[in-house]
């Protein structure tokens, strides 16, 4: 407890999943809570149950992301010790396509067939749209909202952000060229910014999960057994298992922990 006792926190596409997890795990631990979701009542019936405050924002829109620091200015009295740039999307939302390409998928492995076609179609089948929503949510509102942060944490000389990669940041995946590419960019913006904001006493590191049971990954649920063989410990992850390495790198336990990636994955990455 109190791991994070007088912090301010902001958390980003934490109305639900991951993000809301980390928010409950800081306020348990002591943080001020801003939970941030593109849709405000989602953000705020979550920042209700942590006794926080709620900001809607599209973080792949640089004027939307000043918009909702203005606001955090006005709440915090424009103080802020620590950001999550957990906000992001999977590309295959309400598509139900994908989730039938899927089910396929896990019918021919679990058969012993060799797979007729890739997880979530080629690079020949990614749009323009698709590619650049990738990014902008991804890579894009991680930039937008770290320059916003830095703004208020370099005068105040220090401050913790902690960005969202992915194992399919660092490992790679045929079929998720855009999804790998935005979790990769993350990797290298979170090595280039710590070296870049180490003299303001501000800490920038980055948490790569493995694959964890949230809405995100319910589209591959036909996969789920599949990838649990895989996994050395022999299961998926639970939301609490990114929440407290968050919570960690949050906190002056890691204090002199900077410009690193942390990948809780059950040693599914060092399988393959």
């Amino acid at each position: 407890m109190d791991r994070l006792a007088g912090k301010i926190a902001l958390v980003t596409g934490a109305a639900r999943g991951l993000g809301a997890q980390i928010a409950r795990r800081f306020a348990e631990e002591g943080a001020t809570v801003i939970v941030n979701d593109l849709n405000l009542a989602a953000a705020e019936a979550t920042a209700k149950t942590l006794g926080g405050h709620a900001l809607a924002c599209d973080v792949s829109d640089a004027a939307s992301v000043t918009r909702m620091f203005a606001e955090l200015r006005e709440i915090t009295g424009g103080r802020l010790d620590v950001l999550v740039n957990n906000a992001g999307i999977s590309g295959m939302e309400g598509d139900n396509a994908a989730r039938a390409r899927i089910a396929r998928l896990a019918e021919q492995a679990l058969a012993g067939e060799q797979p007729e076609e890739s997880l979530s179609g080629g690079i020949t089948d990614v749009s323009d749209a698709q590619w650049h929503r990738m990014i902008g949510v991804h890579l894009d509102g991680t930039f937008f909202c770290s320059r916003e942060a830095a703004r208020i944490m370099i005068p105040q000389k220090s401050g913790n952000i902690v960005n969202m990669g992915s194992i399919m940041g660092t490992f790679g995946r045929p079929g998720g060229t855009a999804y790998c590419s935005a979790k990769a960019g993350i990797l290298g913006f979170t090595r280039a910014l710590a070296h870049e904001l180490a003299a303001h006493t501000i800490r920038v590191n980055a948490i790569a999960p493995g694959w964890i049971l949230t809405d995100m990954t319910d589209p591959l649920k036909p996969m789920h057994p599949m990838l649990a063989a895989q996994t050395p410990l022999g299961r998926l992850g639970e939301p609490d298992d990114i929440a407290w390495a968050a919570v960690y790198l949050a906190s002056d336990e890691a204090k002199f922990v900077t410009g690193q990636v942390l990948s809780p994955n059950g040693g599914w990455y060092m399988s393959q």
